[in-house]
């Protein structure tokens, strides 16, 4: 049974506190863009605070791009991990891995006081499945984005921030949030457990 849990090492902003949220719950992740450690590694997560156009540059010129959509254990996406893992993002025009059938939107405010990005505390809605498990409906998780995946077949969460948009997206071996779980308290803490015990 593989049990170790390795970071994609890139050029993202929260792998640190990603790596800190895991020691918390008693996981030592290594941090690499190592095809072969990637590879072998019981769990992997990919993080990301960024920009998608220079980012999926950065991953395409590593290979990294590839390696992930390779990976045939747990992987969880995470923030613009999340969004790299669709098809298209609208920041910057650029394809993603394609890994989830869906397209990344720029939020349009609707109104005065709706501000983008998006920052703070919001609730879960429409849970389900395994990344969920343990009482999550109507819980608060904590978000910063201006972008967002509109509710799509892949859907296993939803938020209502200007629109209904998925917090969290699965397909086959493949998990992904938009919130910030190794931000989210508690909450965050159950899912990445969660996520630690599929």
């Amino acid at each position: 049974m593989k049990k170790n849990v390795a970071i994609v090492k890139y050029n993202a902003g929260n792998i640190g506190s990603v790596d800190y949220a895991l020691k918390r719950l008693g996981v030592t992740p290594v941090v690499t863009a190592d095809e072969e450690v990637l590879k072998q590694a019981g769990k992997v997560i990919f993080p990301g605070v960024g920009e998608a156009h220079t980012t999926m540059k950065h991953l395409k010129a590593q290979g990294l791009d590839r390696i992930i959509c390779g990976l045939r254990q747990p992987v969880l996406g995470i923030c613009l991990g999340m969004q790299l893992m669709c098809r298209f993002s609208e920041e910057g025009a650029v394809d993603c891995l394609n890994i989830f059938d869906s397209d990344v939107k720029r939020f349009c405010p609707q109104k005065h006081e709706d501000k983008v990005p998006h920052i703070g505390w919001n609730t879960l809605r429409e849970v389900k499945g395994p990344l969920f498990a343990g009482e999550l409906e109507t819980q608060f998780v904590y978000f910063v984005h201006s972008y967002y995946v509109p509710v799509n077949h892949c859907t296993v969460a939803t938020t209502d921030y200007i629109l209904p948009f998925s917090a969290a997206l699965q397909k086959d071996n493949f998990y992904a949030t938009q919130f910030h779980p190794e931000k989210s308290g508690s909450v965050g803490e159950m899912v990445l457990r969660n996520f630690l015990t599929l």
